[in-house]
This record gives C-alpha cells, sequence and structure tokens, in this order.
C-alpha cells in the first residue's frame, strides 16, 4: 500500500468541517483505571507526535467503545475474565464540543486526506492530529470513522480543550442487567466468540498446626 500523505503546506488555511457535539459519549477502560485519561504515550492512532498534548479516546456509541478494545481482528475470542475487568463508562463534557467531522462527505478531500488516515502508519496520523490540533480554528478533538466498522465512530479529545468531563455512569461489561443484553447484541452483531472462564478463588494459607498434620 502506498504511503498515506502528510498534511499539506497549506492544511491551515483550508476549510475544516466543524461540528458542535453535545450528546454522550462511552469508553471502555480497566476497571482499576480512571475513565478520563489523556494519554501521551505516542502509541496510539492520534496521539501527539511530540507529546505537547494528551489524548482521550471513546466511542460515539456503545459497540464502537466496545470494538476499539476487544475486536482488534476478524474472528477475535474474547474471554469471560476480560470483560470482567474492563469497564464501559459513559461520560459527557461540561459544554458543547467542536468536533472536527472526517466522517462526513468531502470532510477528507477538503484537507488533503483520504481514509489511510484511518488505517495506515500511526506516524503518519499522528502528524495530522498535530496540524488539526494546531489549526486556527481550535477544535476540541476529532470525530472519525472506526477502522473496525466505518459505520461507527470514534472520538479522539485533545486535553486542555476539554475542559470538563462529567462521569455520568461505569459498568464492568460483564454487569447483569441492561447492559448484559446489549452486550449479547454487540457478541452477535459482530459474530464474535466469547469463552467462560471460571473465577477461582485464591487458597487460603494452610495453618503450621494443619500442615504438621499432613505431613
Amino acid at each position: 500500500m502506498e504511503q498515506m500523505p502528510g498534511p499539506p503546506p497549506d492544511i491551515h488555511d483550508r476549510k475544516i468541517t466543524i461540528i458542535e457535539f453535545n450528546d454522550s459519549i462511552f469508553r471502555t477502560h480497566g476497571i482499576d483505571r480512571n475513565p478520563i485519561y489523556f494519554g501521551r504515550t505516542g502509541q496510539h492512532r492520534f496521539d501527539s507526535p511530540d507529546g505537547s498534548y494528551g489524548v482521550l479516546y471513546a466511542g460515539r456509541d456503545q459497540y464502537c467503545a466496545f470494538i476499539e478494545t476487544f475486536a482488534r481482528a476478524a474472528g477475535t475470542i474474547i474471554t469471560t475474565s476480560e470483560l470482567r475487568h474492563r469497564c464501559l463508562a459513559e461520560l459527557k463534557a461540561a459544554r458543547a464540543l467542536r468536533l472536527v467531522d472526517l466522517t462526513q462527505s468531502g470532510a477528507l478531500v477538503r484537507i488533503g486526506a483520504d481514509a489511510r488516515l484511518f488505517s495506515a502508519d500511526h506516524v503518519i496520523s499522528q502528524t495530522w492530529s498535530k496540524a488539526l490540533y494546531d489549526h486556527p480554528l481550535k477544535a476540541d478533538g476529532l470525530l472519525y470513522p472506526s477502522r473496525l466498522d466505518p459505520t461507527k465512530h470514534a472520538l479522539a479529545l485533545f486535553e486542555g480543550r476539554v475542559r470538563k468531563l462529567v462521569e455520568l455512569d461505569r459498568q464492568t461489561w460483564y454487569a447483569t442487567g441492561k447492559l448484559r443484553y446489549l452486550l449479547a447484541e454487540i457478541i452477535d452483531h459482530y459474530d464474535l466468540a466469547v469463552i467462560e472462564e471460571k473465577v477461582i478463588p485464591p487458597r487460603k494459607p494452610t495453618s503450621r498446626a494443619v500442615q504438621q498434620r499432613l505431613e
């Protein structure tokens, strides 16, 4: 595949599509971690290439939040242990977000990009992140198609631009009730496989007296 080109020199003069976004967003995260996390590792698609700002990734709906974490490839096998140790959090910004909308018709062509922006080498997509972060319109983040399901949309929010996110709800993906039904729908929709893993409680330490009787 031909290399994805970087941002054109006149990117800051080009028309970019901005939308006002005021809906909830959904994020899958480790059970022992805070869902509001702006990473600077440089390991993800739209991370800052120079570490000058953090990026929070989320899905526009629960389907996107699930597949972006669990469904890395066709035929993905997911264990119940993984589901127990990851949460689904619902977040909402305190004010409407201004996002660069890369999902609309014409949005990519106008800025000199194409669909490889969502699937090609992270080095290139990170240079685009920085160029759009530095754009004079000062957007709060990006709205873009999921690589695994382009009909679902993901968000990359820029640290410092999004002043406050409020956590509305948090449950493990293995929770009972409505979330269990939603999980079943997602598993069925993407034809994924789930393996049940039994949770084995840790063995209690044997007292010295009992040990002596066993010896």
